[in-house]
This record gives C-alpha cells, sequence and structure tokens, in this order.
C-alpha cells in the first residue's frame, strides 16, 4: 500500500457551485443589482475570472476578511475566496404560473437554482415607473409568492398521477413519492411555502427532483433609495416583518449605487463609500448572506502555493469536505489534521501550532467547523 499522502494546496475539481437566482418584478432594480455584483472591481482576481459568464449568468466571490488574516502569516502565491453562482432571472409578472409575460422561462430557471434572493422595490421614484402603479413591497412579495405555489401546485398535481400509478406495482420509492406529494399539497392549500413544511429525509428525497420553488430558501433585498442606506424606511419594516415571518433575513442595497461603485477602481472606490458612510459595498453582505441563506460554510487550505476558502453545507463531515477538493480525497481519507485562525495567529506558523500541541488530528466522524484550516491525509 502506497504510503499516506498529504494535501497542501488543491488543482483537483470543484465540487457543483451554489447558485442563487435573483428574482424580482419588472423595475424593481433586479438587472441593475445583478449587473453591480458581477462586474465590480472588486470582484476581479487574476486567480478567477469573477464575471459575467453568460447574459443572465456570473461568478461572485464571497467576501471574508480571515483570508487576509491568514496570509498575513502564511504568504501564498495566491488567494482564492469561496464563490458563488448568480442567476438574473427573467422579470415575473402576475400569471406567470400559467406562461404570462415570460413566465415559462422565469420558472424554469427558478427551478434550477439552490436558493432564491428577491429584489424588493423599497424607493419612490417618479422617473420609474412600478408594474403595479405604486411602490407596495408587501404586494410584490405576495405576487411572488402567489406564483411560485400555483407553479408548484400545477408541478404536484401533474407528478400525482404517475407516481400514484407506479407505487399501486408496490414501488417503495414511488410509494414515498405519492406521500410527499400529497403532504405538500396539503401544505400549499394552507396558502403557505413549502420552505415551511418539515418533511422526513426518504419524502423530501423522493421530489428533490421537482425543483419545487417555494421549498428553497430565500433572501430578501431590499432595494433602497441613495439616503437611506441602511435601510430604515417604513417601506423596508414592511419588509423585515414579513421576512421574519417566513423565518428569511434582509439585506438593505441601493442597487444603483452599488453600480456606481462597481464601476471604480479601488482608490475611487474606497472614497466614494467613505463619502456615503459605508466601511464596503453592500454587496459584500449580501453575498455573505446569500452565502449563509444557502446553508454554506467555508474551511480552508493554506500553503506557500495557495490560501483558498473551500465550501462546504454546514454539518457537512471531514472525508465530504476533502472530497470537494478530489473525489479521490474523500475516497481515501484517512484523518484530518486541523487548527483555528485563533492558533494561527497567537503562534505565527503552522510548525509552532504544531509544536504547542494545538495541531488537532480529526476522524471520518468529525464534523467540519466554519473557519477550519485544514490538510487531509488520504490514501488512494
Amino acid at each position: 500500500m502506497r504510503a499516506p499522502r498529504r494535501f497542501r494546496s488543491a488543482s483537483g475539481p470543484l465540487h457543483r457551485i451554489m447558485e442563487a437566482g435573483i428574482v424580482g418584478l419588472p423595475n424593481v432594480g433586479k438587472s441593475t443589482l445583478f449587473n453591480a455584483l458581477t462586474s465590480s472591481q472588486g470582484a476581479q482576481s487574476a486567480n478567477y475570472p469573477f464575471c459575467t459568464i453568460e447574459p443572465n449568468e456570473g461568478i461572485v466571490p464571497v467576501p471574508d476578511d480571515r483570508l487576509a488574516r491568514i496570509t498575513k502569516w502564511i504568504v501564498p502565491q495566491k488567494t482564492v475566496p469561496a464563490i458563488l453562482k448568480l442567476v438574473d432571472i427573467a422579470g415575473i409578472v402576475k400569471g406567470a404560473s400559467e406562461g404570462e409575460g415570460l413566465g415559462n422561462k422565469f420558472l424554469a430557471h427558478i427551478r434550477q437554482v439552490d436558493a432564491i434572493l428577491q429584489v424588493v422595490r423599497c424607493f419612490e421614484d417618479p422617473d420609474v415607473i412600478h408594474v403595479s402603479g405604486k411602490v407596495d413591497p408587501l404586494g410584490d412579495i405576495e405576487t411572488i409568492d402567489t406564483e411560485l405555489m400555483l407553479a408548484d401546485i400545477q408541478t404536484l398535481e401533474n407528478a400525482l398521477p404517475k407516481a400514484q400509478r407506479a407505487a399501486k406495482s408496490g414501488d417503495k420509492e414511488a410509494k414515498e413519492r405519492v406521500a410527499a406529494i400529497e403532504r405538500c399539497m396539503a401544505h400549499l392549500a394552507t396558502d403557505a411555502p413549502l420552505r415551511k413544511l418539515e418533511l422526513e429525509e426518504p419524502l423530501r428525497k423522493a421530489i428533490h427532483s421537482f425543483g419545487l420553488m417555494t421549498a428553497k430558501p430565500i433572501l430578501f433585498v431590499a432595494n433602497v433609495a441613495e439616503n437611506d442606506l441602511e435601510g430604515k424606511s417604513p417601506l423596508v419594516d414592511l419588509v423585515r416583518r414579513r421576512a421574519a415571518e417566513m423565518g428569511a433575513s434582509v439585506v438593505p442595497v441601493c442597487a444603483k449605487l452599488e453600480a456606481e461603485i462597481a464601476e471604480l477602481d479601488e482608490p475611487d472606490r474606497s472614497e466614494m463609500l467613505h463619502g456615503v458612510g459605508l466601511t464596503e459595498p453592500a454587496l459584500a453582505s449580501l453575498a455573505r448572506e446569500a452565502y449563509r441563506t444557502l446553508g454554506l460554510q467555508s474551511y480552508f487550505t493554506a500553503g506557500e502555493k495557495e490560501v483558498r476558502a473551500w465550501t462546504v453545507p454546514i454539518g457537512a463531515t471531514a472525508p465530504q469536505a476533502a472530497g470537494v477538493i478530489h473525489s479521490d480525497f474523500e475516497r481515501g481519507f484517512i484523518r484530518a489534521e486541523v487548527y483555528t485562525l485563533g492558533d494561527l495567529e497567537t503562534y505565527h506558523s503552522e510548525k509552532e501550532i504544531r509544536a504547542a500541541g494545538k495541531l488537532r488530528v480529526e476522524g471520518k466522524s468529525y464534523i467540519m467547523q466554519d473557519g477550519d484550516i485544514c490538510h487531509f491525509l488520504f490514501n488512494v
């Protein structure tokens, strides 16, 4: 058997990038926000092309100050942040679930994403006409909620007869699918989204391929005026109260201002941020909150070649985390050597961390913690 190998920096294939779909009614600032996120000068990197990859798709970094803190003590040739994929989804209108407007395209795209970022207009501007004739954030949320629930009902109704036929033959998975569909339909009949419904794992797995939209986690983006960057207006308060009822978060963002900031080089950007009282673009907090909404966390690998943030679901085990780097690492996992950023800032090097007895050895059952710095030992 070959000797165990230790991973320090990786060039293996990435796992599937998690996707968040940006949705909203027409003229709420959805595309302005998407363009700002994907064209930000702060999102450019020689190590990763943070940019629009399709007319309506883009990759953005997740800002994380821990990377800079790590590279203060472990100086790499390059630094690579965690990333998210954003999809700018066609604007929805009332009746989208029945094919109105670009409804079918809208719904098809939303089924494919992992989470929804709903942009809600929370500013008055006579030059930007609201689709319903007045600024009404709760009405906007209700319109999209209704369309997504109607579309989910339609999906479930279409799937039920086939599942019932298969269940009659005694197929266990088909029986679970029927049970899951019926539970979901009963829940939707109460006008509540499926993200509020708790299903046992076998039932959730049975209908996972349906891409049910109201089951996806949601984050509200309150598009605010330039004089309300902290989102203190009554319109934003309405969104916060509604989001709290749904177990969701709200991030206030002035899409117009962020678009202007995104076009600036670093010195000018810093000056503009200072001028409006911001320490960083609001897009940074939005990216981090989207990451949390998706149920994700980061661990780090650190060496002379690179310091990199890797994305794993909260609750991932050490072998699963290793598999994000390369499937061989998960298959041949032996152990993980783990330390914390606090250890690094105390002892200043991995050598000293090891000498102080602070380098932990973790096995296959270890649950990864946000911010772990790791080496993986594996044998294939």
